[in-house]
This record gives structure tokens, C-alpha cells and sequence, in this order.
């Protein structure tokens, strides 16, 4: 189903592109015209996003002629060349925009993550992204974060249940929000984690004395705090940091003893790696 669903968005992507037509380079390139062009690093970086350059090449240009010089999760550098393309001549330029927008995002976010990561490299704690992606580029974005080494939070509401602050206002308290989320698990065959965040070391307490939880969110805890919940919860359940978290606050976080780490940065607040598709 992922798989299907990536390949379901990069035809919208092309859709959405071509419209009625690439009318400039239907007016100005011959029909039976072939060319080659190249993917030129102008930046520092992760590589991201050639398993989703080669879908778009294979739906645009069925016939091109690839050679794949990098693969995803590689160090990239100014002056390299990531892959050549040869074929058709107004498809290329078709497909240049789609591969470069997917591609320069990706690799913005894998740069990123790698950094996050290499802050805390030495420590078992582990760098999570969340759901704060683009909407319909989730599973992209998502890709992205693994090829810099980071892991996936949750897809989506279907794979995880993390009680939240509102959850837990909406049904009366925590006790009754992790029994209601229990219930309806059992009641639909479900068995999947339940994460459930806590404001305050108060409703640590509170969470630990259910004994039903998988994992406990500290939202926006200080570093004091922090240690005092780890030492606490002392393994009973997996323990994450959250709330507004830097590449200057990862390591502090991170030493205080937590299993993961997650920052919602990682995929709202990136900037694209520099890169072009040049014709050769």
C-alpha cells in the first residue's frame, strides 16, 4: 500500500504539471528530438529521492538510458553528478522540475536529520520526525528522514494511538483516556502501541500508575525534569522528549536518558539541498 500510495502521487505530481501540455517545449523542441542531461550537486548534503527520480523517468520517459552514479543516504558535495539521463527531448524537460522538486526537498531533509543524528550518535537515544509533514508528501518526507538515519514516529492516526493533552481533556483524564483506548483496541482487534503525552512530572505519575502504556511523551520538559521522569518511569515503559527541540538542545535531551528524541523540524523547518538537472 506504500509503495502503491507513492506511485498514486507522483502521477498526481505529473498531472498536476503537465495540465494540457508542456506547451514551451511542445513549440520549441522537435517531437522525435533526444538529448541528455545530468544532475549537478551545488551543495553539502544527504542524498535523497533518486528511488522517486527513477519512478518519474520511468512514467515520462520509458525508454530513457540512466547511468545512476550515487544511491540515497550518500554524502554529496558541490561538483558532483549524481546520474546522467538520455531520451526524448521534451519529456526530459518535463521531468525536470518534478525530479528536482522531489529530489531537493528529500535531501534537504535528510541533511538535516544526519545532523540531528550525529549530535547524539555516541548515546542509544534515537531521532523520530512526526507528523508535521506536507499534506499528500508524507510518505516522501518521511523516506527522507530514514535515509538520513533517522526513524519514522507514525505514518499516520492508523499505526500508532498517542493520547494527547486534548485527547485527554476530551475524555475526562488520563486514566479514562488509556482505558477507553484499550477497550476499543480489544473491541476492533487492534494491538498497536499507545503512546500518551504528559505535561507534568504529576502526570508521569499518573500514566505509570495505569501500567498501560508503551511509551511516555515528556512534552516540553526542562532538562531537570526530564531526568527526574526517566529516573522514574526507570524502563517501565519507552520514554520520548518533544516540544521544540535544537540541533543545541538534542544532546542535552538526549543525555538525560530518553529512547527517542522527536523533532518536528526535521520535516517543516528545512531548507532544500541546491542542486540543478543540466542539459549536456
Amino acid at each position: 500500500m506504500n509503495n502503491l500510495h507513492k506511485q498514486t502521487l507522483i502521477e498526481l505530481a505529473i498531472k498536476e504539471d503537465e495540465g494540457s501540455g508542456d506547451h514551451t517545449s511542445l513549440a520549441c523542441i522537435p517531437k522525435e528530438a533526444t538529448n541528455k542531461a545530468e544532475l549537478r550537486i551545488k551543495a553539502n548534503g544527504i542524498l535523497a529521492g533518486i528511488d522517486v527520480a527513477k519512478t518519474i523517468f520511468s512514467k515520462l520517459m520509458p525508454d530513457s538510458q540512466a547511468e545512476w552514479h550515487m544511491k540515497d543516504g550518500e554524502k554529496i558535495k558541490p561538483g558532483d553528478i549524481a546520474f546522467t539521463i538520455e531520451g526524448n527531448t521534451q519529456k526530459l524537460l518535463q521531468a525536470e522540475r518534478l525530479v528536482l522538486n522531489f529530489m531537493q526537498r528529500m535531501s534537504g531533509i535528510a541533511t538535516l536529520t544526519a545532523e540531528y543524528v550525529a549530535k547524539i550518535s555516541d548515546l542509544h537515544t534515537k531521532i523520530l520526525d512526526t507528523r508535521k509533514t506536507t499534506p499528500g508528501l508524507r510518505h516522501f518526507e518521511k523516506d527522507a528522514v530514514r535515509i538520513g538515519g533517522g526513524q519514522n514516529h507514525r505514518m499516520g492516526l492508523y499505526d500508532m494511538m498517542m493520547i494527547k493533552d486534548n485527547h485527554v481533556d476530551y475524555a475526562g483524564g488520563i486514566a479514562a483516556a488509556i482505558e477507553r483506548a484499550h477497550l476499543y483496541q480489544k473491541q476492533n482487534g487492534l494491538d498497536i502501541p499507545i503512546e500518551v503525552e504528559a505535561r507534568n512530572l504529576n502526570e508521569v505519575e499518573q500514566i505509570l500508575k495505569t501500567g498501560k502504556a508503551d511509551r511516555i511523551m515528556l512534552d516540553n520538559f526542562n532538562y531537570e525534569q526530564t531526568r527526574y521522569a526517566v529516573k522514574v518511569i526507570d524502563k517501565q515503559c519507552e520514554t520520548e522528549s518533544s516540544g521544540g527541540i535544537t540541533l543545541e538542545t538534542v544532546r542535552p535531551y538526549a543525555e538525560c536518558g530518553v529512547d527517542f528524541v522527536s523533532v518536528g523540524a526535521l520535516t517543516h523547518q528545512i531548507n532544500s539541498l541546491d542542486m540543478s538537472l543540466k542539459a549536456i
